[in-house]
């Protein structure tokens, strides 16, 4: 076999085994990612690999794709309330846990303060793609999701910032530390600004352009956010924190082949977790985790029973949440990809204790994901904070029909709708609009002059783009088309 059609045939397997590993991931009740790095590190016996640089592009890449899955299936309404919790958790929470955790890798490895706080700040943050991954299809109560979602995929810029500046002063010891303070809320701001703007670049962009192929839509919306990356990145902004800010506007905005696009990011952001998490593991061999064993441990539940509840704490100070949602979201600051990504960076730099960190680094980030994610269930319904009320908001999908002046929009009744109890032939609809389906727990119904509109419908209405705005008021109302818009003021 050649090295080309043998590095394929790693890579066929490779996907194989992570699509099969999501599987038995939720009947073991652990996360996929656990899996995925124990992939890894088998491969190993088979692939030589040590590529850090391009490991560190690959998962720079899938953070982007994972990110923008991730804030395109995030709801403003759910996130709105906790922004504020959130963004606490996101800085002030990141710099309790990197202190708490730097003291403790100071004394645990013998390292200097400086290479402590290193080691602190590359775990500080929760990890988006672990959260996203352990939390999408478990019935939590929907403001603990919307805290951990928001956080983290708000909370890298910290940890990225904390870790860069970190590298900057063991080999730059006379830096000004200010300077770098006026930096990290250079990077937040642009952020947060360009992110804002090119979603609502990229909506415009989506809705108005008339692509020949139906299936190229997907692949625009995920070039655009890691254009934006790409774009804010060398702006000097934060890159990652832009993608989650332009993905929650785009995901809360009436898109053209919005079912298409989320399909496609969800599967692409799994194949670029499977991608990301192997690779990370074939930078590991079993023999150098065993030389951090004992040290490993006690670092992870420092930080798992110290740190990161102190962290959240303090952070949420005053704020209205119990003792035991507390005590949940302090279980469920899962670690992941971006400390392993971030464990990177001192090799790249060149450090003196670059290796220990990194192996250290996956140690703990495989105990928390091992430990906290595959607990994470158990541990909600002890608490009693499963389950959650049903959402009382309308989803709108648009369906492009090519070159033509008209539309099908597929629109999910709320329970607050004018629509409900009337029949269609009762409905204030727009001229030339037409109900051409219903959809009604598993039956799609054929509707007629006499069908009535209930609770939880999805109804397909065919209508003329200028009349869009007409058809969505008779059907989810004047209050829901003002929610709509708020998004648009993140």
């Amino acid at each position: 076999m050649s090295v080309v059609g043998g590095l394929l045939f790693l890579v066929s397997i490779m996907l194989i085994i992570g699509v099969l590993a999501t599987k038995f991931s939720s009947r073991l009740g652990l996360p996929a990612l656990v899996l995925f790095l124990i992939a890894g590190m088998l491969l190993n016996n088979f692939l030589f690999f040590k590529d850090v640089e391009m490991t560190q592009f690959i998962g720079t890449l899938a953070l982007i794709i994972i990110l923008f899955d991730g804030g395109t299936q995030t709801k403003w309404s759910n996130i709105r309330p906790v922004i504020g919790p959130s963004v606490s958790l996101a800085t002030l929470g990141v710099l309790v846990t990197t202190f708490i955790t730097g003291l403790a890798a100071m004394y645990i490895l013998n390292f200097n303060l400086l290479e402590g706080m290193l080691l602190g700040a590359i775990v500080g943050s929760t990890d988006a793609a672990a959260v996203f991954s352990v939390l999408g299809n478990k019935n939590f109560k929907k403001r603990l999701t919307a805290t951990l979602e928001v956080e983290s995929g708000s909370n890298d810029p910290m940890a990225v910032f904390l870790t860069i500046v970190l590298i900057d002063l063991i080999q730059i010891p006379d830096m000004s530390i200010w300077s770098a303070i006026g930096t990290f809320f250079l990077q937040m701001g642009l952020g947060l600004l360009i992110g804002l703007l090119l979603g609502k670049l990229t909506v415009l962009v989506i809705n108005h352009i008339k692509l020949d192929i139906s299936g190229l839509y997907p692949v625009l919306a995920l070039g655009s956010a890691v254009f934006t990356y790409a774009v804010t990145d060398s702006l000097g902004g934060s890159g990652l924190l832009a993608v989650y800010v332009m993905a929650v506007f785009v995901g809360n905005s009436d898109l053209t082949y919005r079912f298409s696009i989320l399909r496609f990011s969800e599967g692409f952001a799994w194949m670029m977790q499977i991608v990301m998490f192997t690779l990370l593991g074939l930078l590991v061999f079993p023999g150098d985790l065993v030389e951090v064993f004992w040290e490993g441990i006690l670092i992870a539940i420092i930080l798992m029973f110290v740190a990161r509840p102190i962290a959240v704490f303090i952070s949420l100070l005053w704020m209205k949440y119990r003792v035991n949602e507390k005590i949940f979201i302090s279980w469920a600051g899962l670690k992941g990809a971006v400390p392993i990504v971030l464990a990177t960076y001192p090799i790249l730099a060149g450090l003196e204790n670059s290796n220990l960190i990194f192996n250290t680094v996956f140690f703990v980030v495989f105990i928390s994901a091992l430990v906290q994610g595959g607990t994470l269930s158990w541990l909600a319904e002890k608490l009693k904070l499963t389950g959650d009320e049903d959402d009382s908001q309308a989803t709108i999908e648009l369906i492009n029909l090519g070159n033509t002046d008209s539309e099908i929009m597929k629109v999910t009744i709320h329970k607050h709708s004018p629509a409900i109890g009337k029949s269609l032939n009762n409905l204030p609809l727009p001229s030339n609009t037409l109900i051409i389906g219903i959809n009604r727990s598993t039956k799609l119904l054929t509707p007629t002059g006499t069908s009535v509109i209930h609770n939880g419908d999805t109804v397909f209405v065919l209508s003329d783009k200028e009349k869009r705005r007409k058809a969505k008021i008779a059907l989810v109302g004047e209050e829901e088309k003002g929610k709509e818009k708020k998004p648009k003021k993140a």
